[in-house]
């Protein structure tokens, strides 16, 4: 009898907030991962604005600004290789 287990499912983001040097993101596994916003060149030249408008892709894998063309997904922040 096989079991399923959690270990090989990447947890999906389900909340992104900011605070002036960071950005946080809420894990469906109950994590929070802290990240410098200085990681992503272009989320440090954003404005308030541009960094809030955001949506989460393909079910929470990964993340979008529209405005900024870029992407961060969630296994990346994970492996430091967003």
């Amino acid at each position: 009898m096989s079991t399923l287990t959690n270990e090989h499912i990447s947890p999906f983001a389900t909340k992104v907030w900011f605070t002036e040097d960071m950005m946080y993101v809420m894990l469906t596994d109950g994590r929070e991962i802290g990240v410098p916003i200085l990681w992503f060149p272009k989320l440090r030249k954003a404005t308030g604005s541009q960094l809030k408008n955001f949506r989460l892709i393909g079910n929470g894998i990964g993340i979008h600004w529209e405005d900024l063309d870029e992407d961060i997904s969630v296994a990346g922040l994970l492996t430091g290789r967003s």
